[in-house]
């Protein structure tokens, strides 16, 4: 079967935008031959700093003829039925349709479409022009005179079409004035001259011997094992960083790595600083050695094979990165002799003026609220209260050092040296780097009291922000990073065992937002058990006002249809999203988060339900749990039957009309469960409550064997769904077991 070709050669592309321009590509192309009735064997995208090329294998060479019929209607429907149907099916007249006859409904018209099949070649000329023509390229622009718009100059289009027997044809098209043909082109300088190809092996053979490695996978493993085979040589080690290695080979087509130096004066600057220095201004590679230290050497790949074996541009490099790096050490110097001369805290008030957000005021605003609720937390997380506030109130400090403002990479790192620099606690110190943690799914989570609280607090802080000004993410765009906030409060609460009822500390936050002193609404309003006496149900209470201020805020906001009431339910919402999430990613089944989550409570309490969840999973997975489900189940498909029909259900068990002994025994049983289960969950033990419902099992079996509940006497038909309904709500304390499925 015959083989698609296709490339797209221009300027050179952004790194960051190669994998998905490929894969977007790839997708398009495939899907729009699919969408025209053809098939293929296999397609592989390929993407250089200056082409994208797909290789499609095993293309049929035409789509298969087509014949629809359509229903139409009756020959005597109305005039503008029977017109609609015409235009529907591309007909210009009635007589275009044929009449067929029902013995039920009597004639009614039937158009018939025939479809003739189309040439590959065909769907592939008219294909093209559209993809890139409408291609996504996150940036795009235009140039000369043409009115096309691509990620760079577009130069040429290669497409060739043909079977592996024969000499492949060029699919014959245009786009704005680009004519496809065969050829391509090597490297800029190695083999700048055209090249003509017929398929994909001596397609990416003449690119390899035009200085071009398609492989973007190749070109990656080419830097690396050449990185590691200099830094061999001298006795060092390559500091991997795979997010780099990727961007320098987006920015190579052949890659020539090489070795230069720097000034070991720069030694002295944090590691992290001499990294990112030379990381993001000139694309190379730090080295390290035997012991762990930065080498005063580092990587750069060079895109040819230089005559000079590489001389100057290794000069060149070393001439900016020590530029670089001595911009860098002015910066630490500046902020050095400002924290040992002024303190930490006399960046602080620069807060004030930077801007958090248009609509949510200023970051030195978000501080305070940080600081007054991160010392509540200390209360769940046992960190001592002052430290903590004292570690909320710096954690943002570093955000006004001029490393940082040059680097935004090393904002909370520069945080915690410079804290360390201050002499503040250890813990103090910390909190400044790991509050920002975790970053991300993979990332490690602090476990130290006094960074977990004020972690705790600047998401929190984060979210309940734009919910309040409903900026949410949407189903593709999360600008915020609010997704991986939720996530991280999650994360923050499940591994460190922490007790957090999410409401009343939204609540609160919310509150805060309405106040002048954000602190207000903290220390005037709510008293939390200590640490050592801390009730399981109790993280913060909102039931003492001691402020009519604060009590007149809280219900304006809070009422029935107030904004704060619709925002808090709304996140709450979104948490319970996260976390299905990420407890299905821990092997939990959706169905028993589900049931989890349905319950009326302490659904806010992330803890408790991760550990219901726990809990339920094993009691389901043990075979009597199963078979109590089915019973529940099948329970709550009756209840629902008869109330759907309007069955009455008695509103309290008549025992004196039990006419069975399974009856009777159900009754008991469930009189039991209904004392022992909420008794249980209260005490949080909640295998123990499953333990409890698992007894129901023998009577709910003998029940519905021996006992007919839809019974001719209304009362007894009544009693026994009451009997049933009791059944339901003995389970309510630990899950919504409608929900589970099988």
């Amino acid at each position: 079967m015959p083989d698609l070709l296709l490339e797209l050669f221009c300027e050179e592309i952004p790194a960051r935008m190669q994998a998905k321009a490929a894969s977007d590509l790839k997708k398009l192309i495939t899907d729009g031959l699919v969408d025209a009735g053809l098939t293929y064997e296999g397609a592989k995208a390929h993407v250089t700093p200056r082409r994208l090329t797909l290789d499609l294998r095993g293309l049929t060479t035409r789509s298969a003829d087509v014949r629809e019929e359509r229903k139409g209607p009756r020959t005597d429907a109305p005039e503008k039925a029977v017109a609609g149907f015409l235009r529907g099916a591309g007909l210009d007249d009635v007589t275009q349709a044929e009449v067929r006859t029902d013995p039920k409904k009597g004639d009614f018209y039937v158009a018939v479409i025939e479809k003739p099949g189309r040439a590959a070649e065909d769907v592939i000329a008219e294909l093209v022009p559209q993809v890139v023509r409408n291609f996504p390229w996150p940036k795009s622009q235009r140039w000369g005179n043409g009115t096309l718009r691509w990620v760079r100059p577009l130069r040429s289009i290669l497409c060739t079409f043909g079977p592996e027997t024969e000499e492949p044809e060029v699919v014959p098209f245009e786009v704005d004035g680009i004519v496809s043909g065969n050829t391509t082109y090597g490297h800029r300088f190695h083999a700048p001259d055209a090249i003509s190809v017929k398929r994909f092996d001596d397609y990416a053979d003449a690119l390899g011997k035009a200085h071009v490695v398609l492989d973007a996978e190749r070109r990656r493993d080419m830097i690396e094992a050449g990185a590691k085979e200099l830094a061999f040589a001298q006795g060092l080690e390559l500091v991997e960083d795979p997010g780099l290695l990727a961007e320098v080979a987006g920015l190579v087509e052949w890659p020539v790595p090489l070795m230069g130096t720097f000034d070991k004066a720069f030694l002295d600057l944090p590691d992290e600083a001499i990294r990112l220095t030379i990381k993001d201004n000139q694309k190379c590679f730090v080295l390290k050695g035997a012991d762990g230290a930065l080498s005063n050497r580092f990587i750069l790949v060079a895109n040819l094979d230089a005559t000079d074996g590489g001389t100057e541009i290794v000069r060149g490099n070393e001439k900016v990165v020590n530029a670089r790096l001595a911009d860098a050490r002015f910066f630490w110097e500046t902020d050095l002799t400002t924290v040992v001369n002024d303190g930490i805290e006399s960046w602080l008030p620069k807060l004030n003026d930077v801007t958090f957000h248009a609509k949510l005021g200023s970051q030195g605003e978000r501080v305070q609220r940080i600081e007054a609720l991160a010392r509540e937390f200390s209360t769940i997380t046992g960190g001592h209260s002052s430290r903590t506030e004292r570690a909320a109130r710096l954690a943002k400090a570093d955000l006004n050092s001029a490393m940082v403002y040059e680097f935004p990479e090393l904002q909370g790192l520069m945080g915690r040296l410079y804290a360390e620099v201050g002499g503040e606690d250890p813990s103090v110190a910390a909190a400044s780097q790991q509050h920002y943690q975790p970053s991300g799914p993979s990332d490690a989570v602090p476990d130290d009291p006094i960074a977990v609280a004020v972690a705790l607090a600047d998401r929190l802080d984060l979210l309940t922000a734009f919910w309040a000004i409903e900026e949410k993410p949407t189903g593709s765009k999360d600008p915020f990073a609010l997704r991986r906030a939720a996530l991280g409060v999650i994360r923050l609460v499940l591994q460190n065992d922490l007790r957090l009822r999410l409401l009343p500390a939204i609540n609160l936050l919310i509150l805060a937002r309405c106040m002048k002193e954000p602190k207000a609404a903290f220390a005037s309003n709510i008293e939390l058990p200590n640490v050592a006496n801390r009730s399981p149900k109790l993280a913060f209470e909102l039931d003492e006002w001691r402020n009519r201020q604060t009590r007149a805020l809280f219900q304006k906001n809070f009422t029935t249809g107030g904004i704060a009431k619709k925002a808090t339910a709304d996140l709450l919402s979104f948490f319970h999203d996260r976390l299905t999430v990420w407890l299905k990613d821990q092997g939990a089944r959706d169905d028993v988060v589900k049931a989890v989550l349905g319950t009326e409570g302490a659904n806010d309490d992330l803890l408790m339900v991760a550990r219901r969840v726990e809990a339920l999973t094993a009691f389901l997975n043990d075979a009597e749990g199963e078979n109590l489900t089915q019973g529940f189940k099948r329970a709550g498909n009756i209840l629902a039957a008869e109330r759907k029909k309007g069955t009455d259900v008695a509103a309290e068990i008549a025992p004196n009309l039990f006419d069975s002994e399974e009856e009777r025994a159900l009754f008991a049983a469930v009189e039991t469960a209904s004392r022992d289960v909420p008794a249980l969950t209260e005490q949080e033990d909640f295998n123990g409550a499953l333990k409890a419902l698992a007894a129901l099992r023998g009577p709910v079996d003998a029940f519905f064997e021996a006992v007919h509940v839809n019974a001719d006497d209304e009362a007894v038909r009544g009693n026994r769904l009451a009997v049933l309904a009791a059944l339901q709500a003995t389970a309510a304390p630990i899950a919504d077991f409608s929900k589970l499925q099988g």
